[in-house]
């Protein structure tokens, strides 16, 4: 086996400009002159800049290295690449579906009239079914006791919990129906947005929480405020504990016309100081087992504040 002479390393044409299309932009050597500033840009075969308007090439071999390795073209003019690419129509991409969303049957949505939405509470409801053509039909939303005040024809915006992200997007009411079960076709989800990965959404809240330290009884209350269907936040007058101990609280919540009451034990996961307030702290709390009654009611609670987002985490704090 020979050693490769090092001058058949060199390449000999333009290795950046396979197959490029003829323009008049391209330029051979004898366009370039030398020690003189250039009257144009000089750019590459996809517009890529070598040398600026102005500059100069000072000998033949910096003019063959430029020819060798590009194809140089004046960068004031359309490259071969742009024509190309102005002359080929470009494919629109398709709009994602419902299918795309990875949403499930029984996954938590919420939905309100479009119209005047703007800090109007969501409505609790579940997907029951995705027709072939991607209608939805999901369970008939109530307030107070009743259906909420929707049409056929009407446009709503609904803000649903896949199992990857939360989505908001528009459907318009094909249907609605109340007997023997009440549900809602929506069309198929328009204006598809992803509010954020999947974590937890916490919202500002105001609310007494019972505490309990030990086997028996609630020792006294603290404030939550803020809440995510993982957690609450809340001011107590203590730390009552450190990361890791569990305590048992009760508290309830109220959505509509329904008081839900949860109670249950937690995790605490951060203790904060409060900064003029001796001996009160902040703690992040994240919940245990809930029944599917107490999931809903922390879904639904923080649906109709969603408006009134602190932020998105992890988890509880």
């Amino acid at each position: 086996m020979t050693d490769t002479p090092l001058e058949a390393t060199h390449d000999t044409a333009p290795d950046a400009t396979p197959d490029a299309a003829p323009s008049a932009a391209l330029l051979t050597p004898a366009d370039i002159p030398l020690g003189q500033p250039l009257e144009w840009p000089l750019a590459d075969h996809d517009g890529t800049l070598l040398l600026e308007r102005g500059a100069t090439l000072v000998g033949e071999i910096e003019r063959d290295f430029l020819f060798r390795h590009f194809a140089p073209q004046r960068g004031d003019r359309e490259t071969p690449d742009e024509a190309l690419a102005h002359a080929t129509p470009q494919e629109p991409e398709a709009a994602p579906g419902v299918r795309d969303l990875h949403l499930t049957i029984g996954a938590s949505m919420g939905v309100r009239p479009q119209q005047g939405a703007s800090g109007a509470p969501m409505h609790p409801c579940k997907l029951i079914g995705i027709a072939p053509n991607e209608s939805i039909f999901v369970t008939l939303p109530y307030a107070k006791g009743r259906p909420i005040e929707i049409t056929p024809g009407e446009n709503v915006e609904i803000v649903a919990i896949a199992s990857q992200a939360v989505y908001r997007f528009v459907c318009t009411i094909q249907a609605m129906y109340q007997a023997p079960s009440g549900y809602l076709v929506l069309s198929r989800p328009a204006n598809i947005r992803m509010l954020r990965e999947r974590k937890s959404i916490r919202v500002n809240a105001r609310f007494p929480v019972r505490f309990g330290i030990g086997d028996e009884g609630y020792q006294g209350v603290a404030l939550a405020r803020g809440i995510s269907a993982l957690g609450l936040s809340l001011t107590a007058p203590w730390a009552l504990g450190q990361i890791g101990e569990r305590l048992r609280i009760a508290f309830s919540l109220r959505s509509g016309d329904i008081d839900t009451a949860i109670e249950t034990s937690a995790v605490i996961r951060n203790v904060q100081q409060e900064d003029g307030e001796p001996g009160q702290a902040t703690l992040g709390l994240e919940l245990d087992s809930l029944t599917s009654a107490e999931q809903m009611a922390m879904k639904v609670y923080v649906f109709d504040r969603q408006d009134d987002v602190i932020y998105w985490s992890n988890g509880a704090r």
